[in-house]
This record gives C-alpha cells, structure tokens and sequence, in this order.
C-alpha cells in the first residue's frame, strides 16, 4: 500500500507539472548581434516610475497588470499595483525545502521562479511554480546537481528556456569562480542545447558574483543585472564564438539582484532595492 501510495503521489506531481509547463508560451530566441565588429557598448540611463514597501524585497520582483510580487528566499509576497497594499503571501518557513529563490516572472497565471541550494555544495537547483491567483505552489521541477552552478533566473523562448548559472569567488565548490559563470540553453524538457559565456568586462564587473538577474526584453536582447551593481546590461547572441555581445549598460536606481519586465511589450522592469526594502518600477530606455 505504502509503495502505491508513493507511485501515485509522483504521477501525479509529474502530470502537475507538465500541465504547467504546456502553458508557457515562450518567445523568440536571442537576438543575434548584427555585425562580426564589436563596437564600445551605448551608456543609457533608466527611469524610476513607481517604488512600493514589501517586506519580502530581497532577491527580485515580478508584476502583472493588477499585482506585484515580491521575492526572498523561502517568501513571496503579493501587492496591489494600484496602492501597494498587501494581499497574500507564501511562505515555507520555518523549515524551508525551497531554499533560496531567487527570481521569478509570470506567464499564463503561474509565477516560474529560480531555485538552487544555495550556499550549500554540490550545487543543486530547482525549478518552482506557483499560482498567482492562490499563491499556493504548484509544482516542481528538479534539475538536480548542476556543474553548471547555482541557478539564479531562467526565461522561456520557443525552443525552450535560457538560464544563468552562477558561481561566485570562495564560495560554492573551490575550483570554480566568477569566470565560470555562463548562460546555457535548454529545449523544453531540459536537455542541455548550447550555451555561452559573458564577455570578460561583464564578468569582472560582476565579480565577485555573477549574473542574479536576467530577462529577454521586448527587442529581443537579453538583459542581464549583477549582484550589487546599480546597472544593467543588454547583450546580444554572437554571430560567431562562445561570447555574448554587449551593446549597452543602462544605469539605475538598484543595486542588482533580480528583476521582470511588464507584462507585454513595455520597456518597464520590476525590481529590488533590498537596502530599503523596495520594489520599484523602472522604465529602462530603448536601444537605439
């Protein structure tokens, strides 16, 4: 009885969760850089709309049309866009089994958020749904022990998903540090596809951390934030070679960590400042 018992119980977890996962709707690839010439990256600056109290303003944010969300560690909090108000929130604590989330972005009513085991070793990382209506979780997927790293933010795309692992200087396993971290590619059940690295100006930037936030914009390019760094940057797919191309830094009113864009084709992310304890709206500019 007990062995048929814990048979169903994983049916039915797998079934929840390819449910959940044949409702991302995905999006277009990365935008290809446009030329074999690298020229010195566009500086730009961002605008701050709207900043919101939230307790749970840590790791990273993401928002609908009606609500904003929230994220630390084992914590997601949902607000009102329209006041700010509190309405619900998850929590597993005291004795969490998801660890350490650390970004989140919403599609098809369910809230997809990046989990690893962080600071533990091995490395191991997660993938973990929720209902935004309910907040209540709503399936899981495991990836396991990656070599890879830490997973910090993921994105869906018509072929599958884009990820960053992170590793960061003296922390994790010792004979990997920042340099190693890297984005990789998946098809929609998780197999490993290709992947890149960052430029080495972008990684050092980042150092001693890694990519803690990152999405593929309305234009296609992938925007990527560090993790205590007031800025963002916009990459592009090489033509060629192992390396992303960076064509803009956009400053802001942040220090890193996580974000999502708005929901359709807006150029207005949602962020975390954790030191205060905000999450902001900000309208990044366009790339020309």
């Amino acid at each position: 009885m007990i062995k048929a018992t814990l048979s169903w119980a994983i049916f039915t977890l797998l079934a929840g969760c390819a449910q959940a996962a044949a409702q991302v709707t995905g999006g277009p690839a990365l935008r290809q850089h446009g030329s074999d010439s690298v020229q010195a990256p566009i500086m730009l600056n961002a605008k701050t709309l709207t900043e919101y109290s939230a307790a749970e303003a840590d790791q990273g944010a993401a928002a609908d049309g009606q609500y904003f969300y929230a994220i630390d560690n084992s914590t997601i909090g949902k607000y009102r866009l329209s006041d700010g108000s509190p309405v619900a929130q998850w929590s597993d604590l005291p004795s969490p089994s998801i660890e350490h989330l650390n970004s989140c972005y919403i599609d098809a009513e369910l809230l997809w958020c990046a989990n690893s085991n962080y600071p533990a070793a091995p490395m191991g990382s997660s993938i973990e749904i929720f209902d935004t209506k309910t907040m209540k979780h709503r399936a899981t997927h495991s990836l396991g022990m990656m070599e890879e790293g830490s997973l910090t933010w993921f994105a869906a795309t018509d072929e599958g998903y884009l990820a960053a692992f992170a590793h960061y200087d003296r922390r994790g396993v010792p004979y990997k540090d920042h340099r190693f971290s890297s984005i990789v590619t998946f098809d929609k059940q998780w197999r490993r596809t290709g992947g890149w690295m960052f430029p080495q100006a972008i990684a050092d930037l980042m150092a001693p951390y890694a990519a803690s936030g990152g999405a593929i914009g309305p234009d296609g390019r992938l925007y990527v934030s560090g993790h205590d760094r007031p800025e963002i940057y916009v990459l592009e797919a090489p033509r060629s070679g192992p390396y992303l191309i960076h064509v803009a830094t956009i400053t802001l009113e942040i220090e890193g960590q996580a974000f999502a864009f708005a929901p359709g084709d807006s150029q207005v992310i949602y962020a975390v400042d954790r030191k205060l304890g905000l999450v902001k709206a900000i309208e990044l500019p366009k790339i020309p």
